[in-house]
């Protein structure tokens, strides 16, 4: 019986209609799976994925340069302590207004650089070793 089967499918033709349709499925499928888990998108994603990563990549830089600024100014021991003291959902509030992020003579502060460069300046700003004695 199997020499049946195979002879019927060596001798099975399909019809231009058959492979229209099986060629529109295929595309179709295809398309469905590269788009859903393959990580497909269109332009227009891709180019808002690149422009999220790169003011994501801008704010980043910012955040360093604010940080370092911060704690190479004369009165950042100062300045820490205010820090520390303010609310948390304040903390990039007090260093916009510090213009520790605002670069080359611009009146707005970068996006998103505030709240970076809060959290790095406390994660690195040095422990104070005073015992109060």
């Amino acid at each position: 019986m199997p020499d049946e089967t195979t002879n019927n499918w060596n001798q099975y033709r399909p019809t231009k209609t058959v492979w229209f349709w099986s060629c529109v499925g295929v595309a179709a499928l295809t398309m469905a799976i590269g788009f859903t888990a393959g990580g497909w998108v269109t332009g227009g994603t891709a180019a808002k994925q690149a422009e999220a990563s790169t003011e994501q990549a801008v704010a980043k830089l910012a955040a360093d340069i604010c940080a370092s600024r911060f704690l190479a100014a004369s009165d950042a021991q100062a300045q820490l302590a205010q820090l520390k003291g303010i609310d948390s959902w304040k903390q990039d509030n007090f260093i916009e207004d510090g213009g520790w992020v605002s670069f080359a003579n611009t009146d707005t502060p970068i996006a998103g650089a505030a709240n970076l460069c809060a959290e790095k300046v406390l994660a690195t700003a040095p422990v104070s070793t005073d015992s109060g004695a």
